[in-house]
Parts: structure tokens; C-alpha cells; sequence
């Protein structure tokens, strides 16, 4: 059995705070890797606030197209404020997803959506930004797959070094 794939999508992601924490976020539920578009991250990467080097593990790759990029055999799944979208908890993720996120300033473009297999909004009042975005799908998607890990070895893996607490 193949083990199911997440690839995220930035469209011309504006500040490189949000694409390090796009990539905590990546690691933390187990993406396979992270594209984007566009030169503004570029230009100011050195700010990332990827601070568990995430990037030794999972790809980052700027593409000139992230229609282009998608693997095959992978549904694209767009998550925007867009009026006839799905809301996410009604939202069944496919096995091999290519999630597609617009710029924290703009919206995708209209033949990114006239692709999709899926279109998908979160719920909220206002909006929210493109990591916390990210977080709320990875999340939601691993909810609903029933890989959900529950046991102490997790726990020790995952916290930092200053947290030792245990519940008695």
C-alpha cells in the first residue's frame, strides 16, 4: 500500500516568516514538499522562521508553475475564501493531495480554480493567514485519515528539550 502524499503550493508567498512557518507546519504532519511561485520570499528568505530546519527534510522548491508542478496521480485542492467552495468540515481529503494556497495579499488565479478537483474554505470570520491556513488543512487532513498517533513515544519525540512534564 502506498503512503498517502501532501504537497503544498504557495502562490507568490509574501513574507518569509509565513513560508518557515509553512514548513514547521509541513513537518510537523508529515508533507511530502513545499513549491512556490514568485520572487518575494527570495528576496528575503534569510528571516525564515523555519526553526526546526525543516528544509533538511522536506523539499522547498521555487517553480515558475505550480500547475505544472503537481506529481501525478495527485488531486489538486484549492483553499481559498471563494464563493461556492466546500467548507473543510464537509471535506473528504484525497490519498495524494497537491493543496494550493494563495498570497497572504491577493487571491488564486481564476484557471488555478478552473483546475481544481476541489475547492475548499475554512470556516472562519475573516481570514486567516497563509500559515495558520496550512496548519488548519495538514491538521484537519491527518484528523480524518485515522493515522492519528496517540501514545507517550509520540510525545517525547515531538516536545523540546524544556518540556518534561508529565500528567499524573
Amino acid at each position: 500500500m502506498n503512503t498517502p502524499k501532501a504537497y503544498i503550493g504557495l502562490t507568490n508567498p509574501k513574507t518569509p516568516a509565513n513560508v518557515g512557518s509553512v514548513m514547521r507546519a509541513a513537518g510537523c504532519f508529515g508533507a511530502t514538499a513545499v513549491f512556490y511561485t514568485g520572487e518575494r520570499y527570495e528576496r528575503a528568505a534569510q528571516f525564515n522562521t523555519d526553526t526546526k530546519a525543516v528544509n533538511r527534510n522536506i523539499p522547498l522548491h521555487n517553480v515558475a508553475s505550480l500547475l505544472d508542478s503537481i506529481p501525478k496521480d495527485t488531486k489538486l485542492v484549492c483553499v481559498e475564501l471563494a464563493e461556492g467552495a466546500t467548507p473543510l468540515p464537509a471535506f473528504e481529503h484525497p490519498d495524494n493531495a497537491f493543496y494550493v494556497f494563495g498570497p497572504e495579499d491577493g487571491t488564486l488565479e481564476q484557471d488555478v480554480i478552473d483546475r481544481a478537483d476541489a475547492v475548499v474554505y475554512i470556516p472562519t470570520i475573516g481570514c486567516l493567514n497563509l500559515a495558520a491556513t496550512v496548519n488548519v488543512i495538514l491538521y484537519d487532513r491527518l484528523v480524518k485519515s485515522g493515522r492519528v498517533i496517540e501514545h507517550d513515544a509520540l510525545i517525547r519525540q515531538s516536545r523540546d528539550t524544556n518540556n518534561r512534564l508529565i500528567v499524573k
